[in-house]
């Protein structure tokens, strides 16, 4: 059922208010593409995962490259299975850290609307809060 007029205006001053309280939350949970960093790493860590897998079947058959009873091959494809999967899977929370890397000083826009430290959309939503439940 799509939203009324009304809900929709509330859900976009909603979004603004969020944007503006704290946009580096904002910005992560938003549908944004990944950062090219990030997308390149995962890259990266899935050839490194499948070059390690060839290694790994590779190994078995090449006796020469046994080292007593183990396939030394076979474990170093072993080894790069593991730091590709484990490269895959941290560029998850890369991209964060790529945003703040290149994000220049961190600091946040203030809002003009706030009435200081702890004003804001947070703060006048605390005070609705107070004032229903004073109600009560």
């Amino acid at each position: 059922m799509p939203l009324s007029e009304h809900e929709q205006r509330l859900l976009e001053q909603i979004e603004r208010a969020l944007y503006q309280e704290d946009p580096k939350f904002a910005s992560s949970v938003s549908g944004n593409r990944m950062s090219k960093p990030a997308r390149r790493r995962r890259i990266q860590g899935a050839v490194v995962f499948v070059l390690g897998l060839v290694l790994l079947v590779a190994g078995i058959p090449f006796q020469a490259l046994y080292l007593g009873d183990i396939p030394v091959l076979s474990v170093v494809g072993f080894l790069a299975m593991l730091g590709g999967a484990l490269l895959a899977v941290t560029s998850i929370g890369a991209r964060g850290k790529d945003a703040e890397a290149t994000g220049g000083s961190g600091e946040e826009p203030k809002n003009p609307k706030s009435g200081g430290e702890g004003g804001g959309f947070t703060g006048r939503m605390e005070e609705r809060f107070r004032r229903r439940f004073e109600q009560e």
